[in-house]
């Protein structure tokens, strides 16, 4: 019988996601993928530095502590096969159990979503990340020079998720794009007994939601949904979660309040939002990632 996925978490990373490799990359950007590839290929013992999402996967990884694995993180890069021989030596050093990776030298990988049914595909390439939203797969662009994660939480994955355009639709966003705050306001107060229709990222939320009440020994995962809203605004996002059967440990409405700073405080392995200003007051602080998706990323 062939090897099967089912019933895992299934994690797709680029190398630049999971590794630094800036300095690979500028190096890349001022000659071309034969000079890269020679770079990688001389340092191809000297293990990569944490990426922005290092410890993101590191912990959710940790969950595999029994017989049947519950989380698979995949690589799948735009770096070529050579490089790849050091993206898996990398893992290997930091004893992280990575068996499985696509490089496609430059090439798109997205397409290769499909087959491994991801439930998360992280990568610096924006044009990537927008087609695996179209295909229905939550992505997010990472950004390489985000704040690297707490390590005052060792024993827990900690994720934070924007709401509108993130975990819910842009529907309410596009109420307030089109008519402004006392619109929105009035929207979602008219239908806060409404759920919300799901966002790209439901299905990851649905999917942590599972591993979370199969916990591996002392390991943990801890949410949060930190969003723009307000009362009255707050009452229909509850009450979506409530319809979904999802918990989350923590809600901030901040109306309007940069989320950075409370982002410090929470120490999230990853925050995702739809809006780059949130993206760029978050990174600062945690490792971040743009939901390139909804009206405000509308091309």
């Amino acid at each position: 019988m062939p090897a099967s996925l089912e019933g895992q978490l299934v994690v797709a990373i680029s190398s630049r996601a999971l590794f630094d490799f800036e300095e690979e990359n500028r190096h890349f950007e001022a000659n071309d993928d034969r000079a890269y590839m020679q770079l990688q290929l001389e340092r191809i013992d000297r293990a990569a530095k944490p990426g922005v999402a290092f410890s993101l996967v590191q912990k959710l990884l940790a969950f595999n502590t029994g017989a049947v694995p519950k989380v698979e993180v995949v690589i799948l890069s735009r770096n070529d096969p050579v490089s790849g021989m050091r993206v898996f030596r990398s893992a290997q050093h930091y004893g992280l159990m990575i068996q499985r990776g696509v490089f496609t030298r430059g090439a798109s990988p997205w397409r290769y979503l499909k087959p491994l049914a991801a439930n998360l595909f992280l990568s610096a390439n924006d044009a990537d990340v927008r087609s695996a939203l179209e295909a229905g797969v939550p992505a997010a662009r990472v950004y390489p020079h985000a704040a690297r994660a707490s390590q005052a939480h060792p024993n827990e994955v900690r994720i934070a998720f924007d709401g509108d355009a993130v975990l819910f639709s842009d529907e309410a966003e596009q109420v307030f794009q089109a008519s402004g705050l006392d619109a929105f306001q009035a929207h979602e107060l008219e239908r806060a007994t409404t759920p919300l229709a799901a966002g790209p990222f439901k299905p990851l939320l649905l999917a942590l939601h599972r591993l979370q009440r199969e916990p591996a020994h002392a390991m943990r995962i801890r949410t949060a949904l930190v969003t723009a809203r307000s009362a009255p605004a707050h009452e229909r996002a509850i009450r979506t979660l409530m319809e979904w059967n999802i918990e989350v440990d923590e809600a901030m409405f901040l109306g309007g309040l940069s989320k950075g700073a409370f982002l410090r405080e929470f120490e999230p392995d990853f925050f995702f939002d739809d809006q780059s200003g949130h993206i760029e007051s978050a990174a600062a602080h945690v490792p971040a990632g743009l939901v390139a998706g909804g009206i405000r990323n509308a091309a």
